[in-house]
């Protein structure tokens, strides 16, 4: 077998392993950057416990998912930042999920999902957009020669707070565009993603929603657009949705 066929025999097995809903619904979750259960994994994309079992055997010997065991629980997480890379950028060029239906319960998460979220260990959604927009707009970032820090961009960064040392001799890339796949532009991953992601919720300008949604606090909606150069309503939340009269 020629090279070039082994590597269209692997590509297609790794294909193989995303193309089942089931197994991409496990993936998708764990995008949250935790490690979960079996059973939580399993509720999760409403199989029994013995074919979430199978499929998350099948995801770990094909090296997407790392699992560890304690006690009678197996947690299962995505083997790293590269797997993550791939499921969000699939994410990212899959058709527009459709808006959510049902309860209100349900759209109103779908829409702060939307709005702001984790994606591994970065920030997605509307406010990740905002955030990589606004650091090339204030010349923190440049796309001159491919996607990286300005001198400007070091200097604003250490004046946050943000460790910059080990983002220097990171093996990790440090600035890298990550397809969202709700507002279709990249938002900012890499080294210096996550550490921002990080130091945001250090500082108290974010904090954690429901599942992987992220809220911006009153506290990071007065400070992150000077930083960024966007208006509060650049910033604004997606208004909470109302029945007439009913329970949300």
């Amino acid at each position: 077998m020629t090279a070039i066929a082994a590597a269209g025999r692997g590509m297609s097995e790794l294909a193989g392993l995303l193309a089942d809903d089931t197994r991409a619904a496990f993936c998708l979750a764990l995008l949250d950057g935790r490690a979960w259960t079996a059973g939580e994994l399993a509720r999760h994309a409403g199989v029994a416990p013995s074919t979430a079992t199978e499929h998350l055997t099948r995801l770990v010997r094909g090296g997407l998912l790392a699992e560890e065991r304690q006690g009678r629980h197996r947690y299962l997480r995505l083997a790293g930042p590269s797997v993550a890379q791939l499921i969000e950028d699939l994410a990212g060029h899959a058709p527009a999920p459709p808006r959510p239906a049902g309860s209100l319960r349900v759209a109103a998460a779908g829409t702060a999902l939307a709005y702001a979220r984790t994606c591994y260990d970065h920030l997605a959604g509307r406010l990740g957009v905002t955030l990589l927009d606004g650091l090339l707009r204030q010349g923190l970032l440049d796309r001159a020669g491919g996607l990286a820090v300005t001198p400007a961009g070091w200097d604003r960064l250490a004046a946050l707070g943000v460790p910059t040392e080990p983002l220097r001799g990171t093996r990790r890339p440090l600035v890298r565009d990550c397809l969202d796949w709700t507002e279709r532009r990249p938002h900012l991953a890499g080294a210096l993603g996550a550490a921002l992601c990080r130091h945001l919720r250090d500082l108290g300008w974010i904090a954690s929603g429901t599942g992987r949604a992220v809220r911006l606090t009153p506290a990071g909606a007065e400070a992150l657009p000077a930083l960024l150069g966007v208006t509060p309503a650049d910033l604004a939340p997606p208004p909470r949705e109302e029945t007439g009269g009913g329970r949300a």
